[in-house]
């Protein structure tokens, strides 16, 4: 009963218990808190105490999955061993490892645990349902996105592959580097099919900048293609979702 008790707290929350929605919103309120240092140069005495704080937390929440662990994988006692390779528990001890700075900050090798905490915002995924509708969406149309990947790397390393071949590797009216590389024109080819275009390298003769018209008008539909499937999938799980809180609904009120 203990365990089932703590396993419906530390599960997302997706009913009426106000244990769960508590947990969910201290949980979520950690994560948040436990990355604002990475947006500041210096470090702060407050930030130490934030960290003491949610790095426990994190540590406690660990081990409550760990604990609770046959409930969610439900392969008896095999699930603790089977559970600490999950993504998520692997996410959840790289979450952890950054406050080993509490110990001793002066190892360089536990500096770099700094750039862990980026790891943090991946267990944001655990308590929203939007995200984690994302991710449903985007492993149903895998296939059309996967497609879309393909195409669009084959035109990059095309397009870069004629613009290598066809510029000068140095600017005649300026004498300055312009396609030095073959991963400058990969660079160039990228930015300009995503229409970004930042300016830094651009054709100076005549082919090259009819190739670039070519990849910048391509690239729009390639943009648009992925963005139109991603959408009208959301759109649908939206749909199924609704329909069956609706029907849950109706079944509470019967």
């Amino acid at each position: 009963m203990l365990k089932s008790r703590i396993y419906e707290i530390i599960d997302r929350d997706s009913g009426n218990d106000i244990a769960s929605r508590i947990y969910d919103v201290w949980m979520l309120a950690c994560i948040i808190v436990s990355i604002l240092p990475l947006m500041f140069v210096q470090s702060y005495p407050v930030f130490r105490i934030t960290e003491a704080v949610t790095v426990t937390a994190f540590i406690i929440d660990y081990v409550a999955r760990w604990y609770t662990s046959p409930i969610l994988l439900n392969k008896g006692r095999l699930s603790y061993l089977i559970y600490p390779f999950t993504p998520m528990a692997v996410i959840d001890l790289l979450s952890v490892l950054p406050g080993l700075n509490l110990i001793n900050g002066t190892f360089k090798l536990l500096r770099l645990t700094r750039l862990l905490r980026i790891v943090r915002i991946f267990k944001i995924f655990r308590y929203s349902d939007r995200i984690e509708m994302f991710i449903r969406v985007l492993y149903k149309e895998r296939r059309v996105l996967l497609s879309v990947l393909m195409l669009a790397l084959f035109y990059i390393f095309l397009t870069a592959l004629v613009m290598f071949n066809a510029e000068p590797h140095t600017d005649p009216t300026t004498g300055e580097e312009t396609f030095n590389s073959f991963f400058d024109a990969l660079y160039w080819a990228t930015v300009t099919l995503t229409t970004v275009g930042y300016g830094d390298l651009c054709p100076v003769t005549d082919i090259g900048r009819i190739v670039s018209m070519v990849s910048s008008l391509f690239g729009v539909a390639i943009i648009a293609l992925p963005s139109g499937v991603i959408t009208a999938s959301y759109l649908e799980e939206l749909r199924e979702l609704r329909e069956k809180k609706d029907g849950r609904t109706k079944d509470e009120r019967m």
